[in-house]
């Protein structure tokens, strides 16, 4: 990965793809969901491909309903 750098993202952008509160980000992160990377000015930020990859494991794709099928 020379010449590439990771793309580091706030609580805020986390918990904005996500639909939650920052608050919820930083418990995900201490609870080992997430990793966190601690800025030169003590912010935390996170990965953006490890969120991406926390997203899809989020992401449920539906069924689609047959026309034959009775509906629940």
């Amino acid at each position: 990965m020379i010449g590439e750098q990771e793309v580091l993202l706030t609580a805020a952008e986390v918990a904005k793809l996500f639909r939650v509160g920052p608050k919820t980000i930083n418990r995900w992160a201490t609870e080992g969901r997430l990793t966190i990377i601690k800025t030169a000015g003590r912010h935390y930020r996170y990965k953006e491909s490890e969120v991406k990859l926390l997203l899809e494991s989020f992401t449920t794709k539906a069924k689609p309903i047959k026309k034959d099928e009775p509906t629940k």
